[in-house]
């Protein structure tokens, strides 16, 4: 007996090497009627009992043999259309399962290990056929940023008579993630960008167009055909393009408050963000009736951020951020798409773990920047220290704009009244925000503050 334990020790080791695991639960009460059937002939040396013996071993080695080969002739294959997405849309991935062996598999399960919450890749596959390929599409709803993990895929299978399953990891499905948080299409944010004061002409080259022409050069490979100016290629006989520089306009800085202690709410239920939403890709519904946002403070500043930054961005301002979380999320002021990208990037995994109030970040920001920008505050702080600031910055010259989130409607007892009567009196322009507002209306409407 201590043969056989030390045997079975080391075949387990051996799969446990090699990615497999081996369950012998359902074979102990099979071995142990082989154990008296093997006594039995011993004892009384009669045919019937050696071939009983002789049996159970040789189903308990076929089984053995074919659950091993079921899991180990098959190649699975995944595809995830984007590794980018966003809240509020569809993430799609393709799987197809290859079967490699020569003999049928019963069933096959897989099991996906990712963290991302609503996305059901498990699947059982029964009967499959030597040499055939099943492929089937998962579509998810993203309804929480952040960075997830999709994978590792664990396979699954056993035996006809349902006395081993073997386990087997596939580290090579295993992907990243990025869930972008929810951006609102605004239709107009106060001020007016007419009303933004101009910066300072800094005659910088930009590979942007704008409507500054600095002067032409000859035609580069990858430039813009837009960019050509036909009446200098009428002259010179060849291609000639126009330089422009950066608009002397005002950057945009946006100052998000993510200080641990601060913001209050709660999160979804995890079986919330694992809801089906029959068709969802296929409805013509707006992404946060789709994915509302979760009521918290924290996920309603980010989403608030998200979305002015675009404002902006799509009005061809240069937009910087700077975040008070463990992380110092810090992006400098930049222009287009890629801009975009950045911060989203850096917004989708930002979380409200700081430590340094808002009243000093924005000392320390705005400490070497000129008069001519303009400050978007987003904050659910009630503390009167920063309002201080901003009141002093109002007075320098600084163009100031506050997103207040009112974390009394999400369960703290704050009057933010007298807060808001602070902001007026100064003449800082205030959006108030609330638990279940809608943020397209809010932000693209007037300032609140007058109704507050």
């Amino acid at each position: 007996m201590a043969c056989l334990k030390n045997s079975l020790k080391r075949l387990r080791a051996f799969y446990l090497r090699s990615g497999f695991i081996l369950n012998l639960r359902r074979v102990w009460l099979l071995i142990v009627i082989w154990a008296v059937l093997a006594n039995l002939a011993i004892a009384t040396n009669r045919d019937i009992f050696f071939r009983l013996s002789y049996l159970i071993l040789l189903v308990v080695g076929a089984a053995f043999l074919w659950a091993l080969y079921s899991v180990q002739s098959f190649r699975l294959e995944r595809t995830v259309l984007t590794l980018r997405a966003q809240v509020g849309k569809i993430v799609e991935e393709r799987i197809t399962a290859i079967s490699t062996g020569h003999i049928p598999k019963l069933w096959l399960e897989l099991v996906d290990g990712g963290n991302m919450p609503g996305h059901p890749v498990g699947r059982v596959l029964s009967a499959m056929s030597p040499r055939v390929r099943y492929t089937f599409l998962v579509r998810s709803l993203c309804r929480l940023r952040g960075r997830f993990r999709l994978g590792p895929i664990t396979a699954s299978s056993g035996d006809p008579f349902g006395l081993f399953v073997f386990h087997r990891a596939l580290p090579e499905t295993e992907r990243a993630l990025v869930v972008y948080p929810l951006t609102l299409d605004l239709p107009q944010f106060a001020p007016s960008l007419g009303n933004l004061r101009g910066g300072d002409t800094r005659f910088q080259r930009t590979h942007h167009v704008t409507t500054n022409v600095s002067g032409t050069r000859e035609y580069a490979p990858g430039d813009s055909y837009n960019r050509i100016h036909w009446n200098s290629v009428a002259r010179y006989d060849r291609l000639i393009v126009k330089e422009f520089e950066l608009d002397p306009t005002a950057d945009v800085w946006i100052l998000l408050d993510l200080e641990r202690g601060i913001h209050a709410g709660a999160w979804w239920e995890q079986a919330w963000y694992e809801r089906e939403v029959e068709e969802a890709w296929m409805l013509e519904i707006k992404a946060e009736q789709l994915a509302p946002i979760a009521p918290n403070t924290e996920e309603y500043a980010v989403t608030c951020a998200a979305s002015i930054a675009k404002y902006f961005l799509d009005k061809q301002r240069a937009v910087g951020l700077v975040a008070s979380n463990n992380e110092n999320l810090y992006a400098q002021p930049d222009r287009g798409e890629r801009q975009l990208t950045r911060l989203l990037e850096m917004l989708a995994v930002a979380e409200s773990n700081g430590s340094e109030p808002f009243a000093s970040l924005i000392a320390r920001e705005t400490a070497t920047m000129n008069r001519s920008v303009t400050l978007a505050l987003v904050t659910p702080s009630a503390e009167v220290a920063w309002i201080q600031y901003a009141q002093d910055l109002r007075r320098r010259g600084f163009h100031l704009i506050v997103i207040l989130i009112d974390a009394g409607s999400f369960g703290i007892g704050v009057n933010f009244a007298p807060i808001v009567g602070e902001l007026t009196a100064s003449g800082i322009i205030t959006y108030i925000v609330r638990q279940g507002d809608d943020l397209r209306a809010v932000l693209g409407g007037a300032p609140q503050t007058a109704r507050s």
